[in-house]
């Protein structure tokens, strides 16, 4: 609701933030898939729903707990941030930070042919694959990265054009056949590739779309009926998130966030067990609701909440996933809003899987009514932000493409040595404090399953934040170890990991490196 400031940077501001971004650090956390043995893990193949939870192709129940990174919806017709840095790195971050699921907002203009993506920046050989690329082979990039780190995409049809959110799926430019050839399209883009495991109708129906009205003009839930059915027909295994409206029976809420009329309306698709409803809710800082002024105030919020959407998953009707919510954070009602949200959506620890899915807004720092997971240099992390979310935060997935770089059998029956060798760069040093990146590469003859890199200061530096690895800093002494998605490294194969520390002036000390 009142949203229209939110989402984007025109290509003017994105070009002035690759001048300005620098690189900064950001705060590691432990992998929650860390702790999950991979060949048991759930979320293989693609999902389908039974009652209130999603289920993977073994029958696993399964929980998303994501992230939303916008871009492609606007006129930079790319992620935002990729002036900045590098989208595989932000990928790896997403992960590390136990982000499970991407949710990728786009628009039409996507398949348009003069659409060109914008403030990309290529410099020292970030995003090189990207160069060249169409803004669909752009997405095509991201989700074959994002599969290989066991993340899932849910893909959602954010606008009808980078020009702004529509109230309906359809506008005069746009009218509802190019959505549905356009859904359809990426549906079949994607047709078995499990990595993107459904696709958002469209965003934030809102006045003067109605739920069960029967003027088909207006009636979300039979366009969404369409619309499934027509992705449906494509690709038959993919999920189905449809959204909620802002008005039912003159009843009020959020923009796509109102699903009361799914109780006598529910939306009927050709084939079974593919609809998740999906609800979006804010805070003050998008804007203000009658229930934020109530005394009873925070704990009237579950009771909103089971009469706009909760009630879906706790009668067992169907899944439902937060697809937005989210939060500048600097007031005090907001930070009690977001963790009564958090508990309502009920910890993973708890529950496991029997809970409400959700993806957090944003990853992005430069949504205006909310900020992101990001700070405004695109790197370091929220960890106030992001910590609110640690209870519900849930085990990546299984790689949908294999262990990229492991040629065969790491094993090597053949006797071969396992080695590697590490090079430390001092990338900046501002006095106060410096940022570093170590490149490891397998120097052995065979391929290594994992490395850890050790060095010791000669003053009083300490490791700040890290990226790419996880760390035990002991007096001068770090030792640096492989993420999960790093440490298995084909003969003559490398990897890098980052981090920040304090105070400057330490240089390069010398690196030993131990693999296995």
């Amino acid at each position: 609701m009142f949203r229209s400031l939110r989402r984007a940077l025109c290509a003017a501001a994105a070009a002035l933030l690759l001048m300005l971004a620098g690189v900064g650090a950001q705060t590691v956390h432990a992998d929650p898939a860390d702790a999950v043995d991979r060949a048991a893990a759930p979320g293989a193949g693609y999902w389908h729903t039974s009652g209130r939870q999603m289920l993977d192709a073994a029958g696993q129940p399964v929980r998303i707990a994501g992230i939303n990174w916008f871009g492609f919806e606007t006129a930079n017709y790319t992620p935002h941030g990729l002036w900045a840095r590098d989208y595989k790195s932000m990928i790896d971050q997403m992960k590390s930070l136990g982000y499970n699921t991407i949710r990728l907002p786009y628009s039409d203009d996507l398949f348009k042919s003069g659409t060109v993506p914008n403030s990309i920046d290529f410099s020292g050989g970030k995003n090189a694959d990207l160069q060249g690329l169409g803004s669909l082979q752009i997405m095509d990039r991201i989700v074959a990265y994002a599969g290989q780190g066991g993340l899932k995409v849910v893909l959602d049809r954010h606008r009808p054009d980078a020009a702004g959110q529509s109230a309906l799926w359809y506008t005069s430019a746009v009218p509802e056949s190019t959505w549905i050839a356009n859904l359809k399209a990426l549906a079949t883009r994607y047709r078995g590739n499990s990595t993107v495991i459904g696709i958002d109708l469209h965003n934030e129906p809102h006045d003067p779309a109605c739920w069960g009205c029967g003027d088909t003009t207006r009636d979300w839930r039979l366009a969404a009926q369409r619309a499934g059915n027509a992705v449906l027909s494509v690709n038959p295994e993919l999920l189905i998130f449809v959204e909620g409206v802002q008005t039912f029976n003159g009843v009020s809420g959020w923009w796509g966030g109102n699903l009361m009329g799914v109780a006598q309306y529910p939306v009927q698709l050709d084939v079974p067990n593919r609809v998740v409803y999906s609800a979006h809710d804010y805070a003050t800082s998008v804007a203000q609701q009658s229930w934020f002024s109530d005394p009873a105030f925070p704990a009237n919020m579950p009771g909103i909440w089971d009469k706009y959407w909760g009630y879906i998953f706790k009668q067992n009707i169907a899944p439902v996933w937060v697809g937005e919510f989210g939060t500048t954070l600097q007031s005090t009602i907001d930070q009690k809003w977001l963790a009564a949200l958090v508990s309502y959506l009920r910890p993973t620890s708890t529950y496991g899987a029997d809970s409400i899915s959700w993806t957090f807004w944003s990853w992005n720092p430069n949504s205006g009514d909310t900020g992101g997971i990001l700070k405004d240099d695109w790197t370091t992390v929220d960890t106030v932000k992001d910590g609110y979310l640690a209870s519900v935060k849930a085990p990546g997935f299984p790689s949908g493409g294999g262990d990229p770089g492991d040629p065969g059998d790491p094993g090597d029956p053949g006797g071969g040595t396992a080695a590697c060798t590490a090079a430390y760069t001092v990338s900046s040093d501002w006095g106060g404090g410096f940022n570093a990146e170590v490149k490891v590469t397998n120097s052995g003859t065979v391929a290594l399953k994992s490395w850890k890199v050790t060095w010791t200061w000669p003053g009083a530096q300490k490791v700040t934040s890290m990226w790419n690895a996880s760390y035990t800093q002991s007096g001068a002494t770090v030792t640096a170890s492989n993420a999960d998605h790093n440490g298995a490294l084909a003969v003559g194969g490398s990897a890098s990991f980052g981090f920040g520390g304090a105070p400057g002036g330490g240089g390069a000390p010398a690196v030993s490196c131990t693999a296995t």
